[in-house]
């Protein structure tokens, strides 16, 4: 019996271990969101839920984040090298599928009170992002369908949008460019995307 009991705890962990594993997968197509969402419903009512909360549009926002790790749950930046060979620092303490870092992390959980969000759960990383732009729109006054000026600002920071040191960093002004594409691309595909309710949670 005890026996039967361990192999059955045994399976049961490795059948979470397995459903775990392509939780955290990216999408099979990254290209097109409303394929994205048909295949992760739990994303497209979390895109949804922070869409409202922040009246940032799901498309902005999702553009935002495949810049920032392609939907790579564990996502960091890449370690240095040491003589060239040991693995070192990591250029930034950013993490997750937002890349939030540790303390862009502890300021939206001291502003949202949401002390149990994880930065590699999806539904807390989108309702960072959302509540991310939506502070660049109310300090900035940042449209907020603005994909281009808001990722320059979730990259450099407020601060540093003000100071406009984007303007010298070509690298920066090209990522913000194809946020801004793909941004639109997303639009155009969830206003023609059929079995997905897309209703608009915000005016103006």
């Amino acid at each position: 019996m005890c026996r039967e009991s361990a192999r059955w705890t045994v399976v049961a962990a490795l059948a979470v271990a397995v459903l775990a594993g392509c939780a955290s997968r990216p999408p099979s197509n990254s290209e097109n969101l409303c394929e994205i969402f048909k295949e992760r419903s739990r994303w497209h009512r979390a895109a949804q839920t922070a869409e409202k909360r922040w009246r940032i549009p799901a498309s902005v926002m999702m553009a935002v984040m495949y810049k920032e790790s392609s939907y790579v749950a564990n996502a960091r930046p890449p370690r240095s090298r040491l003589l060239r060979v040991i693995p070192w620092k990591r250029s930034s303490s950013a993490y997750g599928f937002a890349q939030a870092t540790d303390a862009a992390w502890a300021d939206y959980l001291r502003d949202t009170g949401n002390r149990s969000a994880d930065r590699d759960d999806f539904a807390d990383a989108i309702d960072f992002v959302g509540w991310y732009l939506n502070r660049s729109h109310r300090h900035l006054n940042i449209a907020r369908d603005d994909a281009h000026s808001l990722y320059l600002t979730y990259y450099g920071g407020l601060g540093g949008y003000q100071r406009g040191t984007w303007r010298n960093n070509d690298w920066l002004k090209d990522a913000a460019a194809r946020v801004d594409k793909r941004s639109s691309r997303y639009e155009r595909q969830l206003a023609s995307c059929r079995g997905l309710d897309r209703r608009r949670w915000w005016f103006g």
